[in-house]
């Protein structure tokens, strides 16, 4: 077993070498997590990353645990230091971002790693994404490229407590049941020490995938539902409910943390088509809402709710038969069939909603910033990413230079970026000017000119987070050790940036 605090970047572990000849056709489960400044993908960042990389059997190869410099443009969310527990002391310690980074894209990118862990695929996979792009580091290769794939636990978990209740304990809060991970690490013993700790919570996940692999047909079989071929090929075994003018609709059972609790974490769907601009997702139309039956022209958005599906992701989706139906609540199946009967009497307004959905395209947002645009951009040039590669091999002088040589605009801005942040002794003084004029947009004069993500959500400014602060001091929660978090968090916006509108 290897253990590795805060390690160079583009190192390799040489035990897996030793394990096998050709490393390249080893398969490996790297368990992760992380703790984040906030919520958003596009503009908060990796406080703490923490990984276990086991056999397919489960057995531990090695962990990682890498703490993460706190960036200077970064303004953490108060409910995500209450959460963690990272004070502003450990924030501002550890690696910069892009040493770190480019340290966990060599580990997911490790030929024959499967990345996984618990909710990855709804929360961690994206944020590391976005973290990627904006490190010049490919989002994506992690996904596919040398035998690398992805799984998720949450999914895996939902379908246990469905159908294989018996596998664990399963904890209740306010009379339902829960899935989250601290409440089930609590109740069957899966790891010790404080939830939301990166490696804790790592633990935990490892000792329940081992909980779960004793099912071994359970657990393999589940395992085909994140792999792009054996899921795209257990859809189409879907049958067929009727067809119309635009093709087959199938009937199926959706499984998703997304339809919640009180919906035992499933919903009946119909199959309505692929959708045209992006022809990886298929489209799932939830068939027990009474709402659908009310669906005009106008509504179509309002009164109707579509999956996006792609192979190999949640959603998880099984055959109509049975023993899968019959778990459905009665008056929910009796919606369902309601629903289906009144898409088969309505054929033009059936048409309607078809061809709104499929035709949907995800608004183009002018003057995205850079941070943000990883899905708006498309892929760089192959030109741009031979640069991407020299920059990563440059030294920092040479880095500078390597700035201007990109020939999208919004790769140069990510260039300026990622040496303003981690090392900005070399930034030129035009460049210095480029990258002032950058941290004054994080700090604007009014709410309204924050900067905006890919889903029009706001960047936290500074005196955004000094409210929500305020806010939080006021909760009739709030304890000492609370406070102390808070106040320091206050105290380091107000050094940090310059005017911060204080409450």
């Amino acid at each position: 077993m290897k253990s590795t605090q805060n390690p160079k970047p583009g190192t390799r572990n040489p035990e897996l070498k030793t394990r096998n000849s050709k490393p390249d056709t080893m398969k490996t489960f790297l368990f992760y997590d992380l703790e984040t400044t906030g919520l958003n993908k596009a503009f908060d960042q990796v406080l703490q990353f923490a990984a276990i990389r086991t056999d397919l059997t489960l057995d531990e190869i090695e962990r990682h645990q890498i703490r993460i410099r706190l960036r200077p443009d970064v303004v953490p969310s108060p409910q995500a230091i209450l959460t963690n527990r990272i004070s502003m002391d450990n924030a501002l310690s550890g690696q910069c971002e892009y040493d770190a980074v480019r340290y966990i894209h060599s580990l997911m990118n490790t030929p024959g790693t499967i990345s996984l862990g618990y909710n990855t695929l709804g929360f961690d996979d994206e944020f590391l994404r976005f973290s990627f792009h904006r490190n010049l580091l490919s989002p994506y290769t992690h996904q596919y490229e040398n035998g690398c794939g992805r799984t998720d636990l949450l999914p895996i978990t939902i379908l246990y407590y469905l159908y294989k209740p018996e596998a664990l304990n399963w904890p209740e809060v306010d009379g339902f049941p829960s899935i989250k991970l601290e409440h089930l690490s609590r109740t069957n013993n899966l790891a010790a020490g404080p939830a939301h700790d990166a490696m804790v919570d790592v633990e935990a996940t490892v000792s329940l995938a081992r909980r779960l692999s004793r099912e071994e047909t359970m657990w393999t079989f589940l395992g085909g539902y994140f792999d792009k071929t054996s899921d795209r090929a257990r859809t189409h075994k879907i049958p067929t409910a009727f067809r119309t003018e635009a093709g087959a609709h199938q009937k199926a059972l959706a499984i998703g943390n997304e339809f919640g609790h009180r919906n035992h974490f499933q919903a009946p769907v119909l199959s309505i088509g692929q959708s045209v601009p992006y022809s990886n997702q298929t489209l799932w139309l939830r068939l027990d809402l009474p709402e659908l039956r009310q669906t005009t022209p106008g509504t179509i958005e309002k009164c109707t709710w579509v999956i996006r599906k792609k192979f190999g992701e949640p959603v998880i989706l099984l055959p109509p038969f049975d023993r899968y139906w019959d778990r459905l609540e009665k008056d929910r199946t009796a919606e369902a069939e309601r629903n289906l009967a009144w898409l088969q009497s309505e054929p033009d307004r059936f048409q309607q909603i078809i061809s709104h959905h499929r035709q949907f395209r995800y608004p183009e947002i002018p003057d995205l910033d850079a941070d943000a645009a990883l899905y708006q951009n498309g892929f760089p040039s192959k030109a741009d990413q031979q640069i991407c590669r020299q920059f990563h091999n440059a030294g920092s002088a040479e880095k500078t230079d390597l700035t201007g040589r990109f020939s999208k605009t919004w790769l140069r801005e990510l260039a300026i970026r990622l040496l303003g942040r981690n090392v900005p002794e070399a930034l030129s003084p035009p460049l210095r000017k480029h990258f002032d004029n950058y941290m004054a947009r994080i700090n604007p004069a009014e709410d309204k000119d924050a900067l905006r993500d890919y889903r029009g959500e706001a960047r936290s400014t500074p005196a955004a987070v000094l409210k929500e602060i305020d806010r939080c001091r006021h909760s009739p929660a709030i304890s000492t050790e609370d406070t102390k978090l808070l106040d320091d968090l206050a105290t380091y916006i107000r050094d940090r940036f310059d005017n911060p509108r204080i409450p």
